[in-house]
């Protein structure tokens, strides 16, 4: 059912308060994590290995709130924004219940860092902005949950899975194939989606809950996650030193918006940095598979060998395919790696690299790799007449720098 447009009072009030949002938006956002991190249960909901890196969290919910003020009158804008979250709340399993918690710890914030400037009429247009997105996200969220639970091996909520093999693909990437343990089939995801997990990592007050690309093509049977070990990573440390085979961590459905189209029109460029390579290898595997004449353009850049994962199992695919190139670039080659033979090139990718090797004029692009390696890689692309419909991209955690390149 359409919900009621805003009215036309409180379009105006949240249009006004844009220029106090751009002034004093993160110390709100601060504010608001403050409030709602009091309440232990929905503490426990977020990912919180994204409240560090400097602040960029609150910088990034900062900037949306004030895109969601300037766009107040054209929320069709903010149509892509809307899906990426609904993706994301649906893979951490935000409920509507959640919503309210959220709110009062919004309106509180505003009141907190605008002091006399938020007047009731503020706080109520706010409160009424806030109701209106929350119900589109809430809308959008259960048709994800209903879809997820009533498709062939899907479900609802957070399921018990068991590794069934840990494989060690590099010197800092660790693989684990995971099977469901009931013995039933799983959803198929969409190559390019990831997984929710939530981890009893010791000492945590609550399981943490960290998203992993699935590193493999759908087959309904199991999943795989390639998880690098991050220096001082909580998650990524307890699962390479304690996970073992036999070990069951609970895991909520595919989600994500980024992924290979079920039948691709174009031809394909998949650009990975480090551990980004995890969603290429699915679309790789499953190009391989399920579009043999798709032409695709691998290439990918990390440290040296000692950092590479997955290398050989990308290069088997695409010799047996000829619609499949690969190409890697070390940045800092060990003694031992030699280009033309452990690797392709030496240095990092770069956009004239990709304009004179790939058919960048006509391909859709994807690209998933650490903040340096998108922030360089989604401007430059767009600065390089690439189109922004056909630069796709993956990334966990705030993407607020991203916009602005």
């Amino acid at each position: 059912m359409m919900q009621q447009p805003l009215s036309a009072q409180t379009i105006a009030v949240v249009k006004a308060t844009a220029p106090a949002l751009a002034e004093h938006g993160p110390a709100i956002t601060r504010a608001m994590y403050v409030r709602l991190f009091k309440d232990a249960h929905i503490a426990a909901l977020f990912n919180h290995s994204h409240q560090g890196q400097g602040g960029a969290q609150t910088k990034a919910l900062a900037n949306a709130i004030l895109g969601y003020a300037q766009n107040i009158e054209n929320l069709g804008a903010l149509a892509p924004v809307v899906e990426r979250i609904a993706q994301k709340h649906a893979g951490l399993q935000i409920l509507p219940e959640h919503y309210p918690f959220v709110a009062t710890a919004l309106l509180g914030a505003i009141k907190d860092v605008l002091g006399d400037a938020a007047t009731d009429e503020v706080l109520g247009a706010w409160g009424e902005a806030y109701w209106f997105l929350a119900r589109i996200l809430i809308g959008r969220e259960q048709t994800i949950y209903d879809a997820t639970a009533a498709a062939e091996g899907g479900w609802m909520g957070w399921r018990d899975f068991t590794v069934s093999a840990k494989v060690n693909e590099s010197a800092i990437i660790t693989s684990f194939v995971l099977t469901p343990a009931d013995g039933g089939p799983v959803l198929r995801h969409k190559p390019g989606q990831y997984l929710t997990f939530q981890l009893p990592v010791p000492g945590a007050e609550a399981p943490v809950r960290r998203n992993y690309s699935i590193s493999a093509a759908p087959n309904g049977r199991s999943y795989r996650i390639s998880v690098k070990r991050e220096p001082g990573g909580a998650a990524s440390n307890w699962l390479h030193d304690h996970v073992a085979v036999g070990t069951v961590l609970k895991v909520s459905p595919p989600a994500g918006d980024f992924f290979l189209p079920e039948r691709p029109e174009r031809p394909v460029i998949l650009l990975s940095g480090g551990v980004g390579l995890t969603p290429m290898v699915s679309m790789v595997e499953t190009i391989a598979q399920a579009h043999p004449g798709l032409e695709t353009h691998y290439i990918h850049g990390t440290t040296s060998s000692a950092t590479h994962a997955m290398d050989r199992h990308v290069r088997d695919l695409a010799a047996a395919r000829r619609n499949i190139s690969v190409a890697t670039f070390y940045c800092e080659p060990l003694a031992g790696d030699r280009a033309g033979v452990s690797h392709d090139a030496d240095g990092f990718i770069t956009v004239d690299w990709l304009r004179a090797n790939t058919p960048l004029s006509e391909a859709d692009v994807y690209l998933c790799g650490p903040k340096p390696f998108l922030r360089t890689f989604v401007g430059g692309l767009s600065r390089a007449g690439v189109a922004g419909d056909r630069i796709h991209y993956e990334f966990f955690g705030p993407a607020e720098e991203l916009a602005a390149a």
